[in-house]
């Protein structure tokens, strides 16, 4: 279905060094889950390369889950095998982007969609894996959605 990259050592710590795969699969899955996206979502953890497997709501609902699995530290590689229960096409590295130091959001709305103004559709897009527009952080991967 996908590959999608991330950078390894940005984002939520979540794995002890003396975690197993199956411990890592486990808290990877509880973090996914905790979001409320979708219910049959489940992790499988290999080094730093995460398979994610099940089915989400909405295209929306897997960018979400996509983007928490690879912002988890220690995380590079999301392979996606999940499937969407209302297909509305696919994703690419284009439907996501990779914050980068001295950025905000209305500096990457104006990159992406030509228009400072247009932040909150970033911020309400991940929410609510974001609790506020001024915390993000480089290495830290966002979902970008089509203005519609």
């Amino acid at each position: 279905m996908g590959l999608f990259s991330f950078i390894k050592d940005a984002g939520t710590k979540l794995f002890g060094g003396g975690d197993t795969a199956e411990e890592q699969a486990a808290k990877a899955t509880a973090e996914i889950k905790k979001f409320q996206l979708s219910e049959t979502v489940s992790a499988i953890v290999e080094g730093d390369q995460i398979t994610l497997t099940g089915e989400c709501p909405t295209l929306l609902a897997k960018q979400k889950v996509l983007t928490i699995a690879g912002n988890i530290a220690g995380i590079a590689k999301v392979v996606d095998n999940m499937t969407v229960a209302e297909p509305a096409g696919e994703l690419s590295d284009s439907n996501f982007y990779d914050v980068k130091p001295g950025d905000n959001l209305s500096k990457i709305s104006k990159e992406v969609y030509g228009d400072p103004n247009k932040y909150p559709t970033i911020f309400e897009a991940n929410k609510p894996m974001l609790t506020h527009p001024d915390k993000i952080y480089p290495g830290q991967k966002l979902v970008i959605p089509a203005l519609g």
